[in-house]
Formats: C-alpha cells, structure tokens, sequence
C-alpha cells in the first residue's frame, strides 16, 4: 500500500490541515491492522510505523518475525520458524493421526485407476494459532498425498507457507491480497491447461469463482451429482462445520452445517470417475489445544475407469 505526500504550506495552520488526512488514515489503518492481527493498536501502530505505514510489509513483519539465533536453544524443537520450512513431501505428520494410506491406494492413484482430492476452508482468518494450524494442515496433505487440493479462506502469509511446503504442487490463487481461494495441482499427476477466475459483483466479502481446467473428458451431461448424497448420506461426514464438536470459535450454542460440499459432474464419454468414498479431516486437537480449523476438510477418493 502506497501513500501520496502533499506539500505543506508556509504556516503551522496549513501543515495541519495538510497532516490530518494522513493521520486519518494511519488510524484506519491501525483498527485494520488490529483487526486482522487480533492484537491491540499500540502494537498495531508500532509494526505499521516500523514497515512505513505499508500494510502487507507490517502484517508479514507481524507473523514472520526474524529469528533470533540466540532464543533458538530454548524454544521446543516443535516449534516451526520461517527458516526451518521443508518441502512437504518429505515431512513427516507431526499431528495425532497415524494412519497412513495403504500401499495399495497408493498403487492404484500411479497407476491412474484412482483419483483424490481434499477440499477445506483452513479459516485463514483466524490468527490465532496460525503456524502451528497450518502445520497441522500440511500434515494432512502430506499423509493423503491427494492429486488436487481446493482450500477456502488462504491469507497471503498462508499462501507463501503453503508454496515453501509444498514444491511438489502448483498453486493457482482466486486472489493476491486479503483472504482468497487456491487450487493446488499434484505436478506429477495432473496438468493445467488454463484458468479462469469469475468476479461475483455483488459480493461484500472478496469472494469469486476460482476456476482450473485441467483434463478434457468429453462432453458434459446436464447431471450433477451431490457426492455426499450420492454415497448414501453416510453420517460420519454429514456436518463439516460442527460448533459442538469444534472449539475454536468458542460458540456455546450448538450449530451443525454441512457447509462444505462436493458437486459431481460426470463425463458423457472417454472413461468414467465415479466416487468411492469421502471422509472428515482434522477432527484431531493439535499440540495447542486447538483444531486446524472451525471447518472440518473433506477427503474424496473416485475410481477412474476407461
């Protein structure tokens, strides 16, 4: 963010008016900061003034701090800095999930006979927590390996973890600033040929249409296919945003939603991909206390057969 200066006139009266509306918006930006931060705005005011007043610089300034070489000894050997960042096909899952995929998924997703793909709204949002939520999501990723991965609610700090953690996916992104949608295509598995982002006009929250085109399948037929509904309606993935199992808003009322869906389209020609099965993820409390996100993300696995 870029601000103009104006040239002050020859008195003290002058120089005044030329200065309030600067001082104008360095307070917007303070309450903007505080806001996204959840911190209060003396330190808002302090991370702004020491990154002249540019918004983005303060924010990353804020949620990356330098690391300081001494402190390094006494802090746990779990705790992620910005330096220690891996490509996330060679991390292990530090979360309480053990289960891995069997080899014979793995198997069958080389050999082209299934495909996956995990959707999730990580609430980017919430920054409370947000390295340690993040890793938490990355170990999710790295333990379903899937071919595609749909995330809502990515922040430009998130994006830049995800694209150090994650060398083995390309990244398509809705947006570059505020918080914004992301695809992430499995290099080895999958091709972009093109992509699109449609604007909602009316929307009131940064919202669009993130769109990628990545294989031809052959024409498509009017059907479209809820795929939870399709499998039966199984109950173990039927609510995705579930404020009496998920703390992490700290809703006391109970509120169940199955927020986060997946629509199916088939292809008219040229093979099948038919869905096999779809689970919940991040049902897990991480080390803080906390789940990697108020939604749940959901995995979905589909047979291919030509």
């Amino acid at each position: 963010m870029e601000e103009g200066n104006g040239l002050g006139g020859g008195t003290e009266a002058a120089a005044g008016e030329e200065d309030e509306p600067e001082v104008k918006k360095r307070r917007l930006l303070c309450v903007e900061f505080a806001s996204v931060a959840s911190c209060d705005a003396a330190v808002a005011q302090c991370y702004l003034a020491e990154n002249d007043w540019e918004m983005e610089r303060a924010l990353n300034s804020y949620f990356e701090p330098p690391v300081d070489e001494s402190a390094l000894e006494s802090r746990p050997e779990t705790t992620l800095e910005p330096e220690t960042y891996v490509d996330l096909t060679n991390e292990e899952t530090t979360d309480s999930t053990s289960s891995k995929v069997n080899s014979s998924e793995n198997a069958e997703q080389e050999d082209g006979s299934m495909f996956s793909f995990i959707t999730w709204n990580i609430d980017g949002l919430d920054l409370n927590n947000l390295q340690e939520r993040a890793r938490g999501v990355c170990s999710y990723l790295t333990l379903y390996s899937p071919d595609v991965i749909f995330l809502q609610e990515v922040i430009p700090p998130y994006y830049r973890y995800l694209k150090k953690r994650a060398s083995n996916y390309e990244i398509i992104t809705g947006h570059e600033e505020g918080y914004f949608t992301a695809i992430m295509l499995k290099k080895s598995r999958v091709k972009l040929k093109n992509q699109e982002i449609i604007p909602f006009p009316s929307t009131k929250m940064m919202r669009n249409l993130l769109c990628v085109n990545v294989t031809k399948c052959g024409g498509l037929p009017n059907n479209i296919l809820d795929v939870w509904e399709f499998l039966g309606n199984p109950k173990h993935c039927q609510y995705t945003w579930d404020t009496q199992m998920n703390s992490n808003l700290g809703i006391a009322a109970t509120c169940k939603f199955r927020f986060d869906r997946i629509f199916f389209r088939a292809a008219a020609e040229e093979g099948h991909i038919i869905p096999r099965s779809l689970d919940l993820l991040g049902l897990e409390k991480l080390d803080c206390g906390r789940f990697p996100s108020d939604h749940w993300g959901l995995l979905c696995n589909l047979d291919v057969i030509l």
